[in-house]
């Protein structure tokens, strides 16, 4: 309890963005890094990428957890103290153990939202879902395949993408298993998390933008405004064509069954 009173008089203040698979979170979280006030959200926390954040930044997360965290938050907020990082829906198990793992952060007995509260200053909650859950694997399905999972900076496809049903039926059903984790965290919340839909997103991106910052407490420069998106959209006649041949043959099973 101690330390989540300190955390209220921090001069940091925190947010995460709670996401899954291609569900639009690159979009969102480049365009509230691109602001210059929202901290620079990316997936710190992730098994993936924290060893490699970690030699980055001078921290060794294998070592001291803990310090890892701290030393992220002071190392990646903007000049606001605002704090940013990007989290999935497969990674939260494990990052909450590690945060557990430490002892640092609340006690033994705390909810997974204390231990959050406790290591990350005044946490703000963001989710963001696309409800168009074939389109969201369609995406998923390709970028396993290619290699590409963000078009920006020029990156080449590593493989070739061809359609595969049960490539996408698995994603499917990954995307189903990740949305699962975020509906039970968020289930029993205090107060429900700012929901920001991908569809919303792409369609009026300045206007949803602004509403995040709003939600954030962050006030921009008068006159300032939302740059054009700088990652770029992978939906292509493609993704149009796998979705054609993938109902064709969801309506042969069922015509056969």
């Amino acid at each position: 309890m101690a330390g989540l009173l300190r955390n209220l008089r921090h001069p940091r203040r925190c947010y995460v963005v709670c996401a899954v698979a291609r569900s639009g979170s690159n979009l969102l979280t480049d365009a509230l890094r691109e602001t210059g006030r929202a901290g620079q959200p990316k997936q710190f926390f992730s098994e993936l990428f924290q060893s490699g954040y970690g030699a980055k930044y001078g921290l060794d997360p294998a070592r001291d957890y803990a310090s890892y965290v701290r030393g992220i938050i002071d190392a990646t907020s903007t000049s606001n103290g605002l704090f940013g990082f990007k989290l999935m829906g497969w990674s939260l198990e494990a990052f909450l153990a590690s945060l557990r793992g430490t002892r640092q952060f609340a006690s033994a007995d705390s909810t997974d939202l204390e231990v959050l509260r406790s290591a990350f200053p005044r946490l703000q909650f963001i989710r963001i879902i696309r409800r168009d859950k074939l389109r969201q694997a369609i995406s998923k399905a390709r970028a396993m395949q290619t290699g590409v999972w963000k078009l920006a900076d020029g990156k080449n496809a590593v493989g070739e993408a061809h359609f595969d049903r049960d490539l996408i039926n698995q994603c499917l059903r990954e995307g189903e298993i990740e949305q699962a984790v975020w509906d039970r965290f968020f289930e029993n919340f205090p107060a429900a998390p700012l929901t920001i839909e991908y569809e919303q997103l792409s369609r009026y991106y300045e206007r949803t933008v602004r509403n995040v910052l709003n939600f954030l407490g962050i006030a921009l420069q008068r006159g300032s405004k939302i740059g054009e998106p700088i990652t770029l959209k992978q939906s292509d006649t493609i993704s149009d064509e796998w979705e054609r041949c993938y109902r064709i043959a969801a309506s042969a099973t069922v015509a056969v069954a």
